[in-house]
This record gives C-alpha cells, structure tokens and sequence, in this order.
C-alpha cells in the first residue's frame, strides 16, 4: 500500500509546485511554501498498520503553525492521539485508486466550452459554462505508470449536470494517453460518490490536520 501513498505523494507535488518529498522513517516530508500550509507530513502506513505512537512522534514534533498531517486513518481515531494545538477536519477523506483503460472521448455537455491543457507536467480541463463564467475544473499529474488526479470542482451553479463526470473522464483519457495505466486521488466526501460511480475504490480513509500553535502563553 506504501505505493499507493508515494504514487500520491508525488503527483501531488508536480500538480501542486510544492518540494520534492523527503523521505522520512515514516512517511515524506513536503514543504509547500504559503501560509495556510508551509509543510505537510504524510505517513506512509495505512488503516491498521497506522501505529499510533508513530502519529504522536511525529505530530509532538512540530512547533510551528501552518504544518499539516496527512494520516491514512479514521479522523475519530487520530484525533486522540493528537495533542494541544491540532485542529483535526471532521470528515475524512479518501485514498482512491482506479485502474486506467482507453475509451471513447466523452460528450461535451450542451451548451459548455472545454479547454485542455499542458504546462509543467500538469494537464488541466477547464469547462465554461454558456456566458462564459467558470463552470467546473480538474487536474492531473502523471508520474511514469501513475496519475494523480486533483482539485477535481464544480461551481455550485452548475452542479448536478454531469460536469464533474466529463472532467474526470476527460482527465482519465489524457492520462492513459500519457502512457499512465493507474489513477490516484484524495477524494472528499462530496466527491467520493461520483469517483465511486466512474469505478474508483477506496484503498483507506484520511485524516488532515493542522497545527494551529498553542494557546499565548503556555509552552
């Protein structure tokens, strides 16, 4: 499973412009560079090989404000191990995985116009919707035999249209043209279904949290 998560990892970072990982003992160190997130840490283990004395190592570790934890793990779980400091996102997320096959280009939704993209080895697909306004969008980053597919939205106005269906199979295609024979992503809980309906499975669940620092005046 430790592929799966360095497949991740580092389509992530090509989709994202953020550092090449670090390998650690137990996971990848990523320094993204903005101020909602400077760093992540990303353990390598998932469901029942996350051990939790790893996870307090790890999270006991940092000072600063901004960092984020990735674990491949329930939020309910891991939010115990998680000392002072830590806000932990209520709902988790998803490791997904989908094996990638060649079919036929999707329809373009009546009405919408559709922009794909190459530039720094991240493919994007852009659908405007009739006036011209942003309608939904995704990206891929391939990574040898791997894609990671990422920041996969659709606008509120266009939802329940079929938009996220075509991005992702458009996203899809453009991967197995670029030689990549299995797809990875990190789905939410809103997304989670529409993957599961194009054929995606969940390998584990994930928790995100963020140090925000300890409280003035207490060390």
């Amino acid at each position: 499973m430790d592929g799966t998560v360095r497949a991740w990892v580092d389509g992530w970072v090509v989709s994202r412009g953020a550092s090449p990982p670090l390998v650690e003992p137990w996971g990848y160190t990523i320094d993204v560079g903005t101020a909602e997130q400077v760093t992540r840490h990303v353990l390598h283990s998932v469901n029942d090989d996350v051990e939790e004395r790893t996870v307090r190592k790890v999270a006991d570790a940092v000072t600063g404000a901004g960092v984020w934890l990735k674990v491949f793990e329930d939020p309910a779980t891991v939010a115990d191990w998680l000392g002072e400091g830590w806000w932990v996102a209520p709902e988790p997320g998803w490791l997904m995985s989908v094996p990638l096959t060649a079919s036929e280009p999707p329809a373009v939704p009546d009405g919408y116009r559709v922009r794909v993209w190459t530039r720094g080895g991240v493919t994007r697909v852009l659908l405007a919707a009739p006036d011209g306004s942003w309608a939904a969008r995704g990206q891929l980053a391939p990574t040898g035999r791997t894609a990671v597919v990422d920041q996969v939205a659709t606008s509120p106005a266009h939802q329940r249209r079929g938009l996220g269906s075509f991005v992702m199979r458009t996203l899809t295609q453009e991967a197995v043209a670029q030689g990549a024979e299995r797809g990875v992503l990190a789905g939410t809980p809103d997304g989670r279904a529409l993957y599961e309906a194009l054929g995606w499975q969940v390998e584990a669940p994930l928790t995100s949290a963020k140090f925000v620092g300890t409280p003035t005046g207490r060390p």
